[in-house]
Order: C-alpha cells, then sequence, then structure tokens
C-alpha cells in the first residue's frame, strides 16, 4: 500500500473535492409491515436513531460536507427526519445535506433504477462540480471512512472503486458478487447469483457488493448518459453500469476492513438490515455486553436527530410490581411502571405499564404498553397502543393470524394490525 493512502493532508484535499449520493428511495419491501408508510433508510435503528443517519455521519465524520439524498417511496417522515437534524452545516462554506426527490427532471418517469435515480439528477451533479462521487446505500448499518475508499481508489487508477464485504457463500444469494485478480482488480460480477463465486482459495467464501461505490465524476456522467440511451437496459448498477465497465475500464475492489472504524480485534461491521429477522437481529447485537457495534465511540459518533426529552424514570419497588430493565437499552423519554424488561431495546418515550413483562424484544418510539402484557421476540411499530393482557411471540400460529411472524419466530406488530389505523408516515 503506498504511503500517502495515509496521509491525512492527501485524504482531505480528496474529501473536499467529493460530493456523495446516498440513495435512500427504495421501500425495502422484505421489511414487510414496517415499509409501508416510510421508506427503508427512515426505519428507527439502535434506540434513537434512523439507519439513513450511518451513511450521513460516515460523510461528515470523513470530511465530505457535500450530501445528496435522493428521495421517492414515501418520504415524508426522511425529509422530516433530515430537515430538523441534519441543517447544522453551513451552506457559506459550500457545505450542505440536499434532498433530491424525484421529479421528473429529465424525463416524465420516476427513478427506474440506481443509475437512472443519479441520471435523473445530473444537472444538479453537475452544478457540484465535484472531482469525485461517493455513491451510497441508504440502509445500510457501518461505520467506514470513505477518505480512506477514495486515496485507494486514486492510488489505483481506477475509474470505478466498489465497495466489497466477505461473506459466508451461503448468504450472498441478495447480493451482487465479485471475481477480483491481481490488486483487487474486478474480473467478474453476478447480480443475486443462484451459484456465486467464491473467494480463490476460500471455498465457502464470497466477496460481495456493499452498494457504495467511488467515480471519477466526468467518468461517471458519461457512463450514466451512456445507460440512459441503451433501451436494453435496466437502469441499475448492479445490473447494468458495473458488467458494462469491468471488461472495458479499471473496476477495483476495496476491502471494507481497510477502511472501517472503530472494530479494534473484532471483525468488521455491516450489516444489511434488510428482512425483519435481519433487523431485529442487528438491534439485538447491541444489548451485548461489548457490541460489535460500538455506539459509544466519540471519535466516530453517529448523528442523528433528537428531541429532548427527559431521562428513562423507573418506579414502584413493591414485591410483585417493580419497575426494572435487565440486560437492556432504554432510551430518554421512557417510563417503565412497575414492569419487568429483560434483554430488549426500548426506542425514545416509551411506556410500559404495571405488571408487564417483556422478553428479547424491540419497541419503537411512541409505543404505550398496557398493564399485564407478556411480550417475547416481538418488534412493536412507532405509536402503537398495546391493550391490556395481550400476549405475543408465544404462540406463532396464534400470533400469524393477527400479526407478521417471520421463519425465525420474530413476531411484528404495527398500528394497522392492531386495528390502529392512524395512516401516516412516521
Amino acid at each position: 500500500m503506498q504511503p500517502e493512502i495515509s496521509s491525512p493532508r492527501f485524504i482531505s484535499t480528496l474529501t473536499k473535492n467529493t460530493v456523495a449520493l446516498i440513495l435512500a428511495g427504495g421501500r425495502g419491501s422484505r421489511l414487510e409491515q414496517l415499509t409501508d408508510w416510510r421508506a427503508k433508510p427512515a426505519v428507527p435503528f439502535g434506540g434513537k436513531y434512523r439507519i439513513i443517519d450511518f451513511p450521513l455521519s460516515n460523510c461528515i465524520n470523513s470530511g465530505i460536507r457535500r450530501i445528496g439524498v435522493v428521495t421517492q417511496y414515501k418520504a415524508h417522515s426522511l425529509i422530516q427526519h433530515i430537515q430538523r437534524g441534519w441543517g447544522f452545516l453551513r451552506g457559506e462554506f459550500n457545505e450542505f445535506v440536499e434532498l433530491l426527490p424525484a421529479q421528473q427532471r429529465i424525463q416524465e418517469e420516476w427513478y427506474k433504477g440506481t443509475a437512472d435515480a443519479i441520471y435523473q439528477n445530473i444537472d444538479i451533479l453537475c452544478s457540484y462540480d465535484p472531482e469525485f462521487v461517493v455513491i451510497l446505500a441508504g440502509d445500510h448499518i457501518h461505520k467506514m471512512d470513505y477518505g480512506k475508499m477514495l486515496a485507494f481508489h486514486v492510488n489505483s487508477k481506477a475509474d470505478m472503486t466498489i465497495g466489497c464485504y466477505e461473506l459466508p457463500v451461503s448468504e450472498v444469494s441478495a447480493f451482487g458478487v465479485m471475481v477480483v485478480g491481481e490488486g483487487d482488480r474486478v474480473t467478474g460480477f453476478v447480480e443475486k447469483p443462484a451459484n456465486p463465486p467464491h473467494i480463490p482459495g476460500s471455498p465457502d467464501r464470497a466477496l460481495v457488493s456493499m452498494g457504495i461505490y467511488v467515480f471519477n465524476a466526468h467518468f461517471l456522467c458519461e457512463q450514466l448518459s451512456r445507460d440512459a440511451d441503451d433501451p436494453k437496459s435496466a437502469h441499475d448498477f448492479g445490473h447494468d453500469i458495473i458488467p458494462h465497465l469491468i471488461s472495458r475500464y479499471r473496476v477495483y475492489a476495496h476491502r471494507f476492513e481497510d477502511s472501517c472504524v472503530g472494530m479494534g480485534d473484532k471483525p468488521a461491521y455491516w450489516r444489511d438490515v434488510g428482512t425483519v429477522d435481519a433487523y431485529w437481529e442487528a438491534n439485538m447485537e447491541l444489548i451485548k455486553v461489548v457490541p460489535d457495534l460500538n455506539l459509544y465511540d466519540k471519535t466516530w459518533p453517529i448523528w442523528t436527530h433528537q428531541e429532548q426529552l427527559p431521562p428513562a424514570k423507573f418506579i414502584f419497588d413493591d414485591e410483585d410490581r417493580r419497575g426494572i430493565a435487565i440486560d437492556s437499552m432504554i432510551s430518554g423519554g421512557c417510563i417503565i411502571s412497575g414492569a419487568m424488561i429483560h434483554h430488549s431495546l426500548l426506542f425514545s418515550d416509551v411506556r410500559v405499564n404495571n405488571y408487564t413483562k417483556i422478553t428479547d424484544s424491540v419497541i419503537l418510539p411512541k409505543v404505550e404498553i398496557g398493564r399485564y402484557v407478556k411480550l417475547n421476540k416481538v418488534i412493536i411499530d412507532k405509536q402503537c397502543v398495546i391493550p391490556d393482557g395481550l400476549e405475543a411471540g408465544f404462540d406463532p400460529v396464534k400470533d400469524a393470524k393477527q400479526f407478521h411472524v417471520t421463519e425465525k419466530g420474530v413476531t411484528l406488530i404495527t398500528p394497522d394490525m392492531l386495528g390502529q389505523h392512524i395512516h401516516m408516515s412516521n
């Protein structure tokens, strides 16, 4: 590795000449009813954040302060969150987080694919006049220094660089899988393969795309225009752009472990929380004594919009009515009134009433849980009112008649399932 890659001045120059575009327009249908009324990047995560906060925070911490967020599907809560929590950049210093909703600027159509979403904002991208463009997925959980990836891109003399991550072959069917040669130059790419190619010498491991790309800006604009004129294209980076480029231009794979942040001796942390099971598991991982994702790292903070709420409160100390939480994360504004919380994560402003027991569960903001409720391995969506005496997470057959039960036995409960049709983006 060339020494200039670790030079802060070199990386700082690169990030100042970079624009990041975050693709945040997708529904994320595999999250089932969690995305009925919000885009996937707006889904709450980790007690006080939303998923979009992770790529946004990585940009800010990496020194990239010109950011566009590309939105489309049910974006109201996402837009509201960004307006309230990400308006601290200074326009007079040419810093910004701009919202780029689907607005038919180039064609009288909505975004047709990931590449088309960028192409339809190509005039705005050109007005930024960047040297490099970082394209990010708005729905992954990770901590990554994009400056190091930019340095790798420049030192490799690449036209395009793809962030990549190793996974077991059995887990890669939903990803784009790469084949790399000398110096990690990409020689093959297959989108969501049934029989994925493995890493040479490691038959049980594969190299997958993280949906993180670095382009030379002029080259990106040329390729987006070319792709837009191709009537056979689906206008998607994975299906179309990458396969076209790898045999014609210099495309390189950048390994996540070379730029991940704050992991110490732990394996690099990256999660695609694209299913209800994966979402539940990623939230529950945060409760571990030493979690794989460190949210307490002050050198690489995760920024968000946070309401001004009072501290969490635990009340009553009677023998059969004691407000207590064990091996759990409890956010601000919560009141645990004579209830038992075990190995669970409660988001902001949750109220749990007397004689209730909650285990292995994820409770989203502004939920009201009644008396004598028993919950095990459930996700409760925002603003649910759980009636007295409800039991969920013990009998999957019974739960499935009213709620959504996953293959791994997680029960998802939303307001609509309870007959509480609030019908709002939240």
